[in-house]
């Protein structure tokens, strides 16, 4: 294929030899397999985003770290410079935290590189080769579908361990390999500690999977883990091997209306990518 223009200097840098395909488009990045000597890859190229995106991703930026009170006043303020550092913020966010995740034995693909803009990293694929299925593609057996879950929660938990949330986990950012689950897509992911939203959005993340998976076992449908998770990451207990039960107690009290308005616009936008996966 006519090697697109974001893809042209990792070529002439002799990064990749070769773009094959477009894999996927979405509103955020292009990812492209790319070929790398002889290792077939993955290239996701990322977009330029508008004000409308800066006000909502800015939800998800609260309790990262910038590079000094200079850059953190330009991006409160939404100046011109502020609003560039912000899209580098969120640009590396993903890259960084595929890094830590592979680090420490999260199933997420292994990274390669992040060079003008785009992150190059492992593909994904099936037991034929080809690239693999979203968790939203594939039907399960119930013994199946609770051992992903099982697997996802103990995913979710390793990540939470070193204060990281996910924080647009669903059936679409899950893809399926020969071993199982891999967690894809992670440029809104949260710090847990210093996000106001952070419970509402793992709380949101461990939903989405009972849902998709509770579909084919539905005894998941009546369990607890995002609260059973939270409390002990409160409480300074979690560790990456931390035992679940999935029962706990729900607790009456206050509700940060923010968090809950975040959920629910991301709930909606994710109920239109649901319909059009499935019309795809």
């Amino acid at each position: 294929m006519k090697t697109p223009n974001g893809l042209q200097p990792l070529i002439d840098d002799g990064v990749i030899d070769e773009v094959l395909r477009s894999l996927k488009s979405g509103k955020e990045a292009t990812v492209y397999t790319v070929r790398s000597g002889t290792q077939i890859r993955c290239a996701k190229v990322y977009r330029d985003m508008g004000q409308r995106s800066f006000q909502k991703r800015a939800q998800y930026q609260e309790g990262r770290k910038v590079r000094g009170s200079r850059q953190a006043r330009a991006m409160a303020k939404s100046t011109r410079f502020g609003r560039k550092e912000m899209e580098s913020v969120w640009k590396n966010t993903e890259v960084d935290a595929l890094y830590k995740l592979h680090e420490i034995g999260v199933r997420v693909p292994k990274p390669f590189g992040y060079f003008n803009d785009t992150l190059v990293m492992e593909l994904v694929t099936d037991a034929a080769g080809d690239p693999a299925p979203r968790l939203a593609e594939v039907n399960l057996t119930p013994e199946v579908a609770r051992e992903y879950h099982a697997f996802l929660m103990r995913q979710i938990v390793r990540m939470l361990a070193i204060g990281l949330i996910h924080g647009d986990l669903s059936e679409f950012n899950v893809l399926v390999d020969a071993q199982g689950p891999v967690i894809i897509d992670l440029p809104q992911a949260v710090a847990a500690a210093g996000n106001n939203a952070a419970f509402a959005m793992l709380e949101r993340d461990v939903n989405n999977i009972r849902g998709t998976l509770g579909r084919f076992a539905p005894e998941l449908l009546d369990t607890e883990f995002a609260r059973e998770i939270w409390a002990l990451f409160e409480a300074g207990d979690l560790q990456a091997d931390s035992v679940l039960t999935g029962v706990c107690a729900r607790e009456e009290g206050s509700t940060d209306p923010d968090a809950v308005m975040i959920v629910i616009d991301d709930a909606r936008e994710e109920n239109i990518r649901r319909e059009l996966g499935r019309q795809s």
